[in-house]
C-alpha cells in the first residue's frame, strides 16, 4: 500500500468540537474523526493528522465560528484556507441530493470544496 502524505483536511468547527475528514487531492477518504476543542482534543487532532506531513486544512468559516481553530493552526505553522459556509452547503446538496446537516457530512463537503476549488 502506497503512503499518502498529501491531503486536505476538511474541518467542521463548533464551539465544543471539531469534526474532520481527511481526503486525498482526488477526494478519496483516508481518515476522519471528531475532537473536542480543549487542549487535549486539539492535541489529539494534531497527533491524528501527523501521519500526513503534507496537509492543507480547509476550515469552514475561518473568519467567524472557525476562527479560533484556524488561528491555532496558523500559529502552529499549518496551511489553512477558508471555506465559506454557503459554498460548503451547496457542495453538500450536490453530493448528497439533500441539504440535511450532520457534522460528518459538513466535514466531507468542506473537504470536497477544497479539493474542487483551487483559489480559496
Amino acid at each position: 500500500m502506497a503512503v499518502i502524505d498529501d491531503v486536505i483536511i476538511g474541518v467542521d468547527p463548533h464551539k465544543l468540537s471539531a469534526t474532520i475528514e481527511v481526503v486525498t487531492h482526488r477526494g478519496r477518504l483516508v481518515g476522519a474523526g471528531r475532537f473536542t476543542t480543549d487542549k487535549a482534543g486539539y492535541a489529539g487532532m494534531r497527533h491524528y493528522v501527523a501521519a500526513w506531513p503534507k496537509r492543507l486544512w480547509a476550515v469552514e468559516g475561518s473568519g467567524g465560528g472557525g476562527r479560533p481553530l484556524a488561528q491555532r493552526l496558523l500559529e502552529a505553522g499549518e496551511s489553512v484556507v477558508d471555506v465559506p459556509a454557503k459554498l460548503a452547503a451547496r457542495a453538500r446538496l450536490f453530493d448528497t441530493g439533500h441539504n440535511r446537516k450532520t457534522d460528518a457530512l459538513d466535514a466531507h463537503s468542506i473537504a470536497m470544496v477544497a479539493v474542487r476549488t483551487p483559489h480559496l
